[in-house]
């Protein structure tokens, strides 16, 4: 599927919710679902900076396509990191790079979420562009 295509499919998801108790309920769901992330790359090159809470994000390129595996401390953050990792892995670097965000407007999360959330989830995304710049840059 493309980046469009994923984020399309989470904004229908999130359109079955009556009310923001519900997603957060899905976004935490979210995030138990995604595996645990290897003690052995729960490091501090893997730590993103920028978030109230700790997220570990690790990447390897397969296929021209970059993987992604997280993890956080807190059910939330993991949530909302699994959103991302739906959107992100299995992606070519230059797709990621070209493509625009436009689901976390649409379902309403960046409002829904304390400022320091906010700001973490403008980190981790920055984070997840910053590999996928270093891996296209390896590709050209």
């Amino acid at each position: 599927m493309t980046i469009k295509e994923i984020q399309d499919e989470i904004i229908d998801e999130f359109s079955m919710f009556d009310d923001w108790m519900e997603r957060y309920e899905y976004i935490i769901e979210l995030g138990k679902s995604i595996p645990f992330l290897d003690d052995e790359f729960k490091t501090d090159d893997n730590l993103i900076n920028g978030c109230q809470s700790k997220v570990w994000l690790q990447t390897a390129l397969k296929d021209d396509k970059l993987i992604f595996k997280a993890d956080g401390d807190a059910i939330l953050t993991k949530g909302i990191v699994a959103l991302l990792l739906r959107v992100f892995s299995n992606q070519k670097p230059k797709d990621i790079l070209s493509n625009e965000l436009y689901f976390i407007d649409e379902i309403g999360l960046k409002e829904h979420l304390s400022p320091t959330r906010a700001n973490g989830l403008v980190s981790m995304i920055k984070q997840f562009k910053l590999y996928a710049l270093a891996y296209q840059s390896k590709l050209s």
